[in-house]
């Protein structure tokens, strides 16, 4: 099964309409958007908790690292450069951390407030190899400033 953007962003904006708290967005997010892809296998937040370093939030599937500076890994790198951080094999990226060993490719979004400011991060991975598209990007980017860009 394929993630439907458009019916997921609907399916979304009902959950959570009106909710101001970050960890109750990015729990019902986690959820919603693990359960519609196959391919996806990890699907969670990394949320900024002190300068430089991420600490795992709500998440769903197996146990994710607990925490990543920014200068580690995919999740680092997107939340350093503040840019999307698209990885067909997880092996040949500089410096990936392995949180698990099925991981074969990941995409990471930096997550941002209404001011612009990182708040954390979206890892998705996926225990097959190149399963995301800019396609993916650019919905999953559109999807976050929807969900938390008013804060």
């Amino acid at each position: 099964m394929r993630v439907n953007y458009q019916d997921l962003a609907k399916t979304v904006a009902a959950l959570t309409e009106g909710e101001t708290d970050e960890v109750a967005l990015m729990a019902t997010l986690a959820c919603e958007l693990h359960h519609s892809d196959d391919r996806f296998d990890w699907t969670g937040f990394y949320r900024v908790t002190e300068p430089e370093v991420l600490k795992i939030g709500p998440y769903q599937g197996g146990h994710g690292c607990l925490v990543i500076p920014f200068a580690r890994g995919v999740c680092g790198a997107a939340a350093r450069a503040n840019t999307v951080q698209l990885v067909e094999d997880v092996e040949a990226f500089p410096g990936h951390i392995a949180c698990s060993s099925s991981t074969r490719s990941e995409i990471v979004l930096p997550v941002r407030n209404g001011a612009g400011a990182v708040i954390g991060v979206l890892d998705i991975d996926s225990d097959q190899p190149g399963a995301f598209a800019q396609e993916d990007a650019d919905c999953l980017a559109a999807l976050l400033e929807s969900v938390f860009g008013g804060l």
